[in-house]
């Protein structure tokens, strides 16, 4: 069995850095594969070691993502966020030190949602319900809260792109002929949007300093702070993570960006592993890798919930020395490379995969997305505002 167990393992660690490098490939969809095809695989083994493997690859997942986000500007929903401190620090020779900022905040997320899983499996089933009622209006109030917040000459072009963003992204994640919708929407909000102005202002990057970047321990202390109780808040409810998780934060402390990497870093490992834990104490999936898991095992074990965070953790501490590896090779490299052919290469990759993965019809929202995004930055608004693509449907969908 322990064998079984290592080998899943080490396939996770290897699906998890490829769906965290190669931008469009989401560890749904080799969730949703192994699911189609787990008639063949249970022949050879039981439900829980597939349940290792994909637990091995979410967690994995979480600490590579961020490399392609930060080098290359192509994000996920879970690391759109970083996109732009990551971007600045790339301009600045330190794309390494940016990455091992959202590492920390990764594996010290990882190590303190296992400390608290006790007293969430205990609590959780009673706060569950008064969880559900408070979201909506604490999301609410956030996001008034952060537009009033700006410059008065910027609050009414805040407002009015938040509620284009959450236009486009209730319309998109509503239309049932566009496949894998977060995709166009995440990639022309956040990365392609990038990528144009980056080819426009004809970006040069500098040689890459592979050293971390000096940050102290109150600020590490404070985001991942407010990592837990964010992502506590947002973990438990269908429809709102990482994204709604950062903002929430970001509404009740303002933050230099190395402290918002490490505190994105934090809530997207922390809300992967509460996911899990989710599933245990109420049986709801609040994410699509808890989907897989609840059908691959239904009802499972308080035992087996233990080996699933015990596999969360071997895999978040090889998944350091993993995303480190990249982190350099990406570093050493990319200098070399002229880069505004990189980012036209990149703009080109995700316009053919955006109809491949979701549909012709996600080149509409992938274009409106972009322009929406490019408009973000024209105007000197924070992309942050952008995030009503999810946060606008998630108050609409608890509304209604």
């Amino acid at each position: 069995m322990i064998e079984y167990i290592l080998i899943a393992i080490f396939l996770g660690l290897v699906a998890g850095t490829l769906t965290g490098l190669i931008p469009g490939i989401h560890i749904n969809l080799l969730a949703l594969l192994l699911f189609s095809s787990s008639a063949f695989f249970l022949q050879f083994t039981d439900p829980s070691i597939l349940v290792v493997f994909i637990i091995s690859m979410a967690v994995t997942h979480t600490f590579l993502d961020f490399l392609p986000s930060i080098f290359l500007g192509a994000p996920d929903e879970d690391t759109a966020l970083s996109v732009l401190p990551g971007h600045r620090l790339l301009l600045k020779g330190k794309g390494y030190g940016a990455v091992k900022l959202t590492v920390v905040g990764s594996f010290f997320g990882l190590l303190i949602a296992l400390a608290l899983a006790p007293f969430f499996i205990v609590t959780l089933p009673y706060f569950y319900p008064f969880l559900i009622k408070i979201i909506v209006f604490l999301l609410i109030a956030i996001v008034i809260f952060l537009i009033f917040k700006e410059e008065k000459s910027k609050r009414i072009p805040a407002l009015f792109l938040f509620l284009l963003a959450g236009i486009l992204g209730y319309a998109t994640l509503n239309f049932p002929l566009i496949k894998q919708p977060l995709f166009p929407l995440f990639t022309g909000l956040f990365g392609a949007s990038l990528l144009a102005i980056s080819i426009v202002k004809n970006v040069k990057l500098p040689e890459q300093k592979i050293k971390p970047i000096k940050i102290k321990r109150k600020n590490i202390l404070q985001a991942l702070g407010l990592g837990i109780f964010s992502s506590s808040l947002v973990s438990f409810l269908p429809g709102v993570g990482s994204s709604q998780a950062a903002v929430i934060s970001s509404g009740l402390k303002k933050i230099d960006e190395k402290t918002f990497l490490i505190l994105l870093g934090a809530i997207n490992t922390i809300v992967m592993i509460l996911s899990f834990i989710v599933l245990y104490s109420v049986s709801r999936p609040r994410t699509g890798i808890a989907v897989f898991i609840g059908r691959f095992l239904g009802i499972f074990s308080e035992q087996q919930l233990w080996l699933f965070l015990a596999v969360a953790l071997l895999a978040g501490s090889l998944a350091v020395f993993i995303t480190f590896i990249f982190a350099r090779i990406f570093s050493k490299n990319i200098a070399k490379i002229d880069y505004k052919k990189l980012c036209l290469a990149i703009l080109v990759f995700l316009t053919i995969l955006v109809p491949i993965l979701s549909g012709w019809l996600a080149l509409l929202v992938f274009i409106t997305a972009t322009a929406l995004g490019i408009s973000t930055s024209m105007l000197g608004i924070r992309k942050m505002y952008l995030m009503g693509c999810l946060i606008l449907p998630v108050i609409i969908w608890y509304l209604i």
